[in-house]
């Protein structure tokens, strides 16, 4: 797994660890360190006074959650994320969403069944197996988000993407995280390698512009092109917001003010 950096910070014996004055204090400090951060983001503020099952998170992902997932919140969402780890994540979803959530998490130790429960279901397999990917598809239908957060190897993430995007709901999200790792070459990674995940998804921006792009025929405009309204490029975080998506067209309103102007 990737790991963040580690940032120092110690508390004196009056402050109870997880408290609010605790979570406050560290996210002052945090302040110092990247005065651009959002203290104030629930996430965030969940990470912080965790107490409970282990995560491990880049500080400034939380941002781009709440940016992408925020309008899902208090309403009967369904969620997968790939990469279970030690199960904190699945705590910091339920409290972000609210008791309408239904998670679905996926791992290939299946130590990481002990966190399924009530509004969670976990699947034990390889992210990178097209068979269990379209088993885990019939198993759970339709969701509104995917986050892969799972083994950050390029082919996994390219094989879960083309296996696991079109189970996404027309108004739903898919974000894969951790994408530093297109540059890294234990993890199939490289500047530019062409069978980077980064790579590959380069090739999203000419499929969100395809019906402008004369060389293609309507037959050749992907599963993407028809169905994502835009894709975030963050650092380490690739996010497509799908929409329900007509060609695109344009018209005039208004008056001409110069005579002998076509455009």
């Amino acid at each position: 797994m990737s790991q963040p950096p580690k940032f120092a910070f110690s508390y004196d014996d009056s402050v109870v660890p997880g408290s609010r004055e605790a979570t406050d204090r560290v996210a002052r400090y945090l302040l110092t360190l990247d005065p651009n951060l959002n203290i104030d983001n629930p996430l965030l503020r969940f990470f912080l006074a965790n107490q409970g099952a282990l995560m491990n998170k880049w500080l400034h992902y939380f941002d781009v959650y709440e940016r992408h997932f925020q309008r899902f919140r208090g309403k009967p969402v369904r969620m997968l994320e790939i990469g279970v780890y030690h199960g904190g994540s699945l705590s910091m979803w339920k409290d972000y969403f609210g008791d309408q959530l239904q998670l679905f998490g996926v791992d290939i130790n299946s130590r990481a069944q002990k966190f399924a429960g009530a509004q969670t279901q976990i699947f034990i397999g390889d992210q990178s197996d097209p068979v269990f990917l379209k088993s885990l598809r019939r198993d759970i239908g339709q969701v509104d988000i995917v986050l892969d957060d799972g083994g950050h190897a390029c082919y996994q993430q390219i094989a879960s993407y083309r296996e696991l995007y079109d189970m996404v709901a027309p108004d739903g999200v898919y974000m894969v995280e951790d994408v530093h790792t297109s540059y890294w070459d234990e993890y199939g990674g490289g500047l530019k390698r062409a069978d980077s995940f980064l790579e590959f998804s380069k090739q999203w921006v000419d499929e969100l512009n395809s019906y402008h792009v004369r060389e293609w025929q309507p037959k050749q405009h992907s599963m993407l092109a028809r169905s994502a309204h835009s894709v975030s490029f963050y650092d380490s975080i690739v996010a497509i917001e799908k929409r329900p998506k007509a060609p695109p067209f344009a018209k005039m309103t208004g008056r001409m003010s110069f005579l002998g102007m076509d455009e």
